[in-house]
């Protein structure tokens, strides 16, 4: 006797099979762990300006040389995406999100001990700017692909989890500073980061198999069907040579009478053999990383798009608290209007992906809109010279950012881009594109204040990106609608109408055939 024995697997392990996007399911529970490896990424990468003032005293830097540590973290997950989606296809979401984690808080803890802003450079902003693109990227990957009508809300929702971090770690690491200081601090968030290794156990992948229509047949074509299959039978064991399944005809499998039953079960055997091997074809290879989106001049412009616009991305929140206290505004105040930017972002991502998830609706003329309002924000910062005029510009600011923030990455699924089936590889691209301003940005923020002594010049260079930003994402729409009307007509020149001299049916040869051997049997 042989014994058999079935692997057990657990069920938060196994990958969830669906014929269709199932809008739902386990997918909430992903939206679940979004939400917090937002918060734990990008939630501490905006609150890190909470740092600035204590780091340029321990350490006697200029806010440039500050700067640097959050642009080369930005920089770092951002030119490594590529190989993000070429690892959480290889290896699977789950495992590279943990591992991301791991990262992140190795990152963070080493530099709670640093001695140098060099030091920082090389654990926040190399060690745990990798673990962020191993953590964000996968993640918001594998939340489209379990929603599909609900894409946009759901991913809006779920990505507020940075503006509630915002808004809840800044008034506490500013608090818990003053009780520790600011090295245990960064200590207590990067164990809390390690958090993020939790989050990535949720992410089960999804299958999307369609599930095919097995129509009922009627009883007068059963003859029909049996010589059809046996010829399916010929025609597979001369074409699929290297199947591993050998199937023969004989006469003795092609009765004289049409409507006689088989005497033998071997054919049912052999159909069954042949219906398993034809209804499992080797699945086609997935490609680690597919650059064939750089052809798309779309696709082209709104990575120039997300290239301009993460210069405004970053840097006010980084700069907002200095920008407060030299405006005289107290610590506790200053760390009050980041938290209100906060609270507007939560607002703006929500309203984004509710007025996105109305149909019909073109979602990139509405995101055009958001940002150049975002660009309006920008430019009115420097025009701020009090407390309230400041928490009013900050508020606008992050209601607009939200929207913007919360949806610039999703909408690579949509048609108007590059859709879903590409959204992976166009994702690592588009991101490893941002990587350049992620580099740039804060440290170029931060050479305009060291040379000007005035803070307003840093929200000048954020607003000037950002309307760059606004002229290439203009420019999508009609960059996709041109590129289909020439692979239209290119279609229509090159088709060419010739007569095709196709053979008779093999089934109707077949029966001919047996019916006239049929006939040969009884005239002898």
């Amino acid at each position: 006797k042989k014994m058999t024995v079935k692997a057990v697997k657990m069920p938060c392990t196994t990958p969830n099979v669906y014929t269709k996007v199932p809008d739902g399911g386990w997918g909430w529970t992903v939206a679940f762990a979004f939400f917090f490896v937002e918060a734990l990424t990008y939630g501490i990468i905006k609150s890190f300006g909470v740092f600035f003032n204590d780091l340029r005293e321990s350490f006697d830097e200029t806010y440039s040389r500050i700067s640097w540590i959050i642009s080369i973290c930005v920089f770092v997950q951002a030119f490594t995406a590529p190989l993000s989606t070429i690892l959480s296809n290889r290896f699977g979401h789950r495992l590279v999100v943990m591992a991301g984690g791991v990262l992140i808080s190795t990152g963070m803890v080493t530099a709670s001990f640093a001695c140098s802003v060099v030091d920082m450079y090389i654990t926040i902003g190399i060690i745990s700017g990798l673990g962020y693109c191993l953590t964000f990227l996968p993640t918001v990957t594998i939340l489209s692909q379990y929603f599909d009508k609900r894409r946009s809300l759901v991913t809006a929702v779920a990505s507020t989890g940075e503006c509630f971090a915002v808004f809840s770690f800044a008034p506490a690491i500013t608090a818990l500073k003053e009780q520790i200081g600011w090295r245990y601090s960064l200590l207590s968030v990067g164990v809390l980061q390690l958090s993020i290794v939790i989050c990535g156990s949720l992410l089960r992948p999804i299958i999307i198999k369609e599930e095919e229509e097995v129509k009922a047949q009627p009883p007068e074509e059963i003859t029909e069907t049996k010589y059809m299959l046996e010829n399916e039978q010929t025609r597979t064991s001369i074409e699929s040579i290297d199947s591993g399944v050998e199937i023969t005809t004989s006469p003795s499998n092609v009765p004289g009478n049409t409507k006689a039953e088989p005497k033998s079960e071997e054919p049912k055997e052999q159909v069954q053999i042949l219906i398993d091997n034809k209804s499992t074809p080797p699945e086609p290879k997935t490609k680690l990383l597919d650059f064939s989106v750089m052809r798309d001049y779309s696709f082209i412009c709104y990575a120039l798009f997300g290239l301009f616009a993460t210069l405004g991305f970053f840097a006010p929140s980084l700069y907002i608290i200095p920008l407060s206290l030299s405006l005289g505004i107290s610590k506790d105040h200053s760390a009050y209007i980041l938290s209100a930017m906060a609270i507007a972002e939560v607002f703006g991502r929500i309203s984004a992906g509710w007025v996105l998830n109305k149909e019909p609706i073109r979602k990139i003329y509405i995101e055009l809109m958001c940002t150049v309002l975002l660009s309006v924000a920008l430019f009115a910062f420097p025009f701020a010279s009090e407390f309230w005029g400041l928490m009013t510009c900050s508020v606008f600011f992050g209601f607009m950012l939200g929207t913007v923030a919360g949806t610039h990455i999703p909408l690579l699924a949509e048609d108007d881009v590059v859709g879903i089936a590409k959204m992976s590889s166009a994702a690592g691209v588009y991101v490893f594109i941002q990587s350049l301003a992620g580099l740039a940005g804060p440290p170029l923020a931060g050479v305009l204040v060291d040379t000007t002594q005035n803070y307003s010049s840093a929200f000048y260079s954020c607003a000037a990106g950002m309307v760059l930003a606004a002229v290439f994402l203009s420019l999508v729409r009609p960059c996709k609608v041109g590129l289909c009307r020439h692979r239209q007509q290119r279609a229509e020149e090159g088709t060419v109408v010739v007569p095709l001299d196709l053979p008779d049916d093999f089934i109707e040869m077949d029966i001919t055939k047996a019916e006239n051997s049929g006939k040969v049997s009884n005239g002898t």
